[in-house]
């Protein structure tokens, strides 16, 4: 989904009121709504006009990654899903009609070919999912290293993960400076998702 990457690459170099709104082109605050556009999977900054002018059309991103601290998943379950790191995220797709799951690095998000049995099975294990919203919520995993950590996340913030690697990346294994984001972009949601309990 380049358009997605590339908003939310934009509004992570420039976050504040300079950004306007994708519909009527207002200025912004630094807090506000993100819409997705399925038709065309683009994420979009709003204004609350343009918001309500364009439901239906656009669904409006949720705010809050939820914490899922007893999320069950094993190493085995993680090798069946074939991600080749230790980032990914799970969306339900509503135009192709089935999950699918994007992985970050320095050239932006990239599919992996997802193993539909491999989560089935996770899904069975952790009913939450079954409650993410099509297109704006996803299943965000950090298993860098020795991090287990599961959200309920909103689809903007894995994009501004997305966004955060594909502008700090450094040669061929990132450098210091992108694991370092990486980390206070875990740490920054960890607290923000204690506010939001399941």
């Amino acid at each position: 989904m380049p358009a997605a990457i590339y908003a939310l690459a934009q509004s992570t170099r420039s976050r504040g009121p300079q950004e306007r709104c994708d519909g009527c082109g207002i200025l912004l605050p630094a807090q506000h709504v993100h819409t997705f556009e399925p038709a065309i999977r683009r994420l979009r900054c709003t204004c609350e006009s343009c918001d309500k002018l364009n439901q239906g059309i656009h669904k409006r991103v949720p705010q809050g990654a939820v914490p899922l601290p007893d999320f069950q998943m094993s190493d085995a379950d993680w090798d069946a899903m074939r991600i080749p790191i230790g980032l990914a995220f799970f969306s339900f797709h509503s135009n192709a009609g089935r999950i699918v799951a994007n992985y970050p690095g320095p050239a932006g998000a990239a599919e992996s070919l997802l193993s539909l049995d491999a989560w089935e099975e996770i899904a069975a294990a952790n009913p939450i999912l079954r409650q993410m919203e099509a297109d704006v919520e996803a299943l965000l995993i950090n298993r860098i290293g020795l991090a287990r950590d599961y959200y309920l996340a909103p689809i903007d913030e894995c994009y501004r993960l997305v966004g955060l690697i594909r502008t700090h990346w450094r040669g061929l294994a990132g450098g210091a400076l992108v694991w370092g984001e990486i980390a206070r972009f875990f740490a920054e949601l960890r607290l923000r998702g204690e506010k939001c309990p399941v």
